[in-house]
C-alpha cells in the first residue's frame, strides 16, 4: 500500500486478520497500560489514555500500518522521572499538571519537528555501546523503581533514595504483598510454557487480582479509576509554571527523542516480520500528533511497542485498521470496566513492570563488554551508569560525545597505518600506469621531492602523525599531496591538513597538490587555506602535470645558473 487516500489507510480485505489482531494487541496492551500509568505516578488510567489516543492517531497517519503504540517502559521511566521532578519544583501534583501535559504534549510537537526536518533517517547513526547502555540503564531503572511496590512499601521518588533506603525499610516487607509479586512473576514466565495463545501478562493480571480477593489479602490496591470518556485537560495545559524553562524543554527533549529512537527501532523489527518497509519520517509525525491530543487528554506519552505490535501481525494484523481496533477494544474496557479496575493490586502490575524491566535489558551487549573493545565497552558502561544515577541526556550526550572521539581515533589510526609517503624516485614502481618512462629532473633531485598519496580518511588527530612521519626524512624541497582518493573533506580534516601544510612551508618545503577533488578544493578555498597556504599555482589535476612543471622550473634554473657561472 503506498497510496495515502482513505481506502489505503482503511483496506479492508483483511478484515478478519485486523479484527483478531487489534483485538489480541488490546489484551495485551491491557495491563501494560494501567501498570505503566500507575508507575507514572499519575494515575492508572491514564495508561490507557496514551494506549487509546496515541494507538490510534499514530497508526492513521504514521508511516508503519501495523504499529501498536502505547506507553513503553522507556517512556514510562522518564515521565515518571519528569513528574517527579515537577512535583518536586512546584509543591504538589496539582500544582505541576499542567506544566506536566504541558511537556507531553512539547515532547509529541519535537516528534513532529524531527520527523518534518528528516531526523527519522538518523537514528540509525546512533552508536551501539550508546543505545545498548542507556536501554540496559532504563531496564535496571524500571526494575529498582518497581522494588518498593513488590515488598508492599511506599516508593522513593529517586533511584539514589530507592538503593539507599533499602537495608533499612527491608525489615518493613509486607510478606503477602511479596508473595502476590513473586507468584505474579512466576505466572509470568511460567504459563507461556503451558499456551502461547493466551498473553501471560493478562493472565497474571487476572489471576493474580482474582488470588488478592479470594484469599483476603492485606495489600495496596490501584483504587477508584475515572470511567467513561476522558475530558479536555486544556484548562490544566494552559496553567504552565514557566519559571523552570530549562526543566520544561530539556524534559520535552528527553520524551521527544526517546519516543523517536523507541518507536523507529521497534518499525525496523515489525518491518523484517512483515517484510515491508516504514516510513520513517512520517512515523515521527504520526507518534508526535498521537502524543499531543494524549497529553491533551491527560494521557502519557508513549511509542511503538514491540509486544503489542508483534502479538498484532502473528494474530493477522496487516493494515492500520488492527491499531484502531486494538483502541477502540481499550476504550470500550474503560467504558464498561473501569469499576473493576480498582480491585488490581499493585504488587501484580509492580511484579508485571519488573518482568518488563528484564526484557529491556541489553543481555547480549552486557556480555560482549567483556570481549569487545576496551573503549567501546567503557561507553556502555558509562551510559548505563549516568543514565541510572545521573540523568537521561547527559548519559546519551556523554555516550554520543565519547563514540565520536573513539571513532576519530580508529579512522585516524587507519589514517596513519595507510600512510604512502615515497620519493619520486619510486614513482614509476607505485604507480606504473601514471607516469611516463623517464624523468628530466636530475637524480639528486627525485629523492628531495616527496609524494604524500592518501589511502585513508583525514582525521584533525592524523595530522601530528603525519608531521611526525616528515620530521623523519631526510632534506626535502618539495611534497605532492596526490589526493584523488579523496572524496570529501570536512572542516576538522581541512585544518588537519592545514597544520601540515604550514609545518612543511615553515621549513621551506614547498607543498603542491594534485587530482584534488571539487569538493575537497571547495573547503579548502572556504576555511582559506587555499591560497592562504597553498597558492592556486600549485594545484595541479594530475600529479604528472605537477612533475613536468616542476621539470620546467628546475630546467629553467639551471640554465640561469648556468649562464651566471659563464659571465662569471
Amino acid at each position: 500500500m503506498t497510496n495515502d487516500s482513505l481506502k489505503s489507510k482503511f483496506d479492508f480485505s483483511n478484515l478478519k486478520g485486523d479484527i483478531f489482531g487489534g483485538i489480541t494487541a488490546g489484551v495485551v496492551s491491557l495491563p501494560l497500560a494501567l501498570a505503566f500509568g500507575l508507575q507514572s505516578g499519575l494515575s492508572p488510567v491514564s495508561g490507557l489514555y496514551c494506549a487509546i489516543f496515541l494507538g490510534a492517531i499514530a497508526v492513521i497517519f504514521g508511516g508503519c500500518y501495523t504499529l501498536i503504540s502505547t506507553p513503553t517502559g522507556p517512556m514510562t521511566v522518564v515521565a515518571a522521572l519528569t513528574i517527579s521532578q515537577a512535583i518536586t519544583l512546584m509543591g504538589s501534583l496539582e500544582l505541576a499538571l499542567g506544566t506536566i501535559l504541558a511537556i507531553f504534549m512539547l515532547a509529541g510537537g519535537i516528534q513532529i519537528l524531527f520527523g518534518s526536518i528528516k531526523f527519522g533517517n538518523n537514528v540509525k547513526f546512533i552508536p551501539y555501546p550508546v543505545l545498548s547502555g542507556f536501554m540496559t540503564g532504563i531496564g535496571i531503572i524500571l526494575i529498582l523503581f518497581e522494588i518498593y511496590p513488590v515488598l508492599g512499601l511506599v516508593n522513593p521518588k529517586t533511584i539514589k533514595a530507592v538503593v539507599m533506603g533499602l537495608p533499612d525499610n527491608i525489615g518493613n516487607t509486607n510478606l503477602q504483598a511479596l508473595g502476590l509479586g513473586v507468584f505474579t512473576l512466576a505466572v509470568l514466565y511460567l504459563f507461556p510454557k503451558v499456551s502461547k495463545d493466551v498473553p501471560a501478562t493478562l493472565v497474571a493480571l487476572l489471576v493474580g487480582t482474582v488470588a488478592s480477593i479470594t484469599m483476603g489479602l492485606n495489600v495496596q490496591l490501584i483504587g477508584d479509576v475515572p470511567q467513561g470518556m476522558p475530558s479536555l485537560q486544556l484548562q490544566s495545559v494552559l496553567d504552565v509554571d514557566f519559571t523552570h524553562p530549562w526543566f520544561i524543554i530539556s524534559a520535552a527533549l528527553t520524551l521527544g527523542a526517546l519516543g523517536c529512537i523507541d518507536t523507529l527501532l521497534t518499525a525496523v523489527i515489525i518491518d523484517k516480520i512483515t517484510e515491508t518497509k516504514h516510513n520513517s519520517n512520517r512515523e515521527l509525525i504520526g507518534q508526535g500528533i498521537g502524543n499531543m491530543v494524549s497529553g491533551m487528554f491527560g494521557g502519557l506519552p508513549g511509542a511503538g511497542t514491540t509486544m503489542s505490535s508483534v502479538v498484532n501481525v502473528k494474530a493477522g494484523g496487516r493494515t492500520r485498521l488492527s491499531g484502531v481496533i486494538s483502541s477502540l477494544f481499550l476504550l470500550a474496557v474503560l467504558l464498561g470496566l473501569g469499576a473493576y479496575a480498582k480491585y488490581v493490586p499493585i504488587p501484580v502490575l509492580a511484579g508485571i513492570l519488573i518482568s518488563v524491566g528484564f526484557d529491556i535489558i541489553d543481555y547480549s551487549g552486557l556480555r560482549e563488554v567483556v570481549k569487545v573493545d576496551r573503549a567501546e565497552a567503557a561507553i556502555l558502561i558509562i551510559v548505563l551508569a549516568m543514565t541510572v544515577f545521573v540523568d537521561l541526556i547527559a548519559a546519551v550526550g556523554t555516550g554520543m560525545t565519547l563514540a565520536v572521539f573513539v571513532f576519530m581515533k580508529k579512522m585516524s589510526a587507519i589514517g596513519e597505518s595507510t600512510i604512502d609517503l615515497f620519493p619520486i624516485r619510486e614513482l614509476k614502481v607505485r604507480k606504473p600506469c601514471d607516469v611516463r618512462d623517464e624523468f628530466i629532473l636530475p637524480a639528486e633531485y627525485l629523492d628531495q621531492i616527496y609524494v604524500k598519496s592518501f589511502s585513508g580518511p583525514v582525521f584533525f588527530g592524523f595530522s601530528q602523525y603525519l608531521i611526525d612521519s616528515l620530521k623523519e626524512l631526510p632534506p626535502v624541497k618539495a611534497v605532492i599531496f596526490e589526493m584523488n582518493r579523496v572524496p570529501y573533506l570536512d572542516q576538522s580534516a581541512a585544518h588537519a591538513l592545514q597544520l601540515v601544510f604550514e609545518y612543511l612551508r615553515k621549513n621551506n618545503i614547498e607543498v603542491y597538490l594534485a587530482h584534488l577533488n571539487e569538493p575537497p578544493l571547495n573547503i579548502l578555498r572556504a576555511v582559506g587555506i587555499v591560497p592562504g597556504v597553498v597558492p592556486e599555482d600549485h594545484i595541479y589535476d594530475h600529479i604528472f602535470d605537477c612533475l613536468q612543471n616542476l621539470e620546467e622550473d628546475f630546467v629553467f634554473k639551471k640554465s640561469n645558473n648556468d649562464l651566471h657561472n659563464s659571465i662569471a
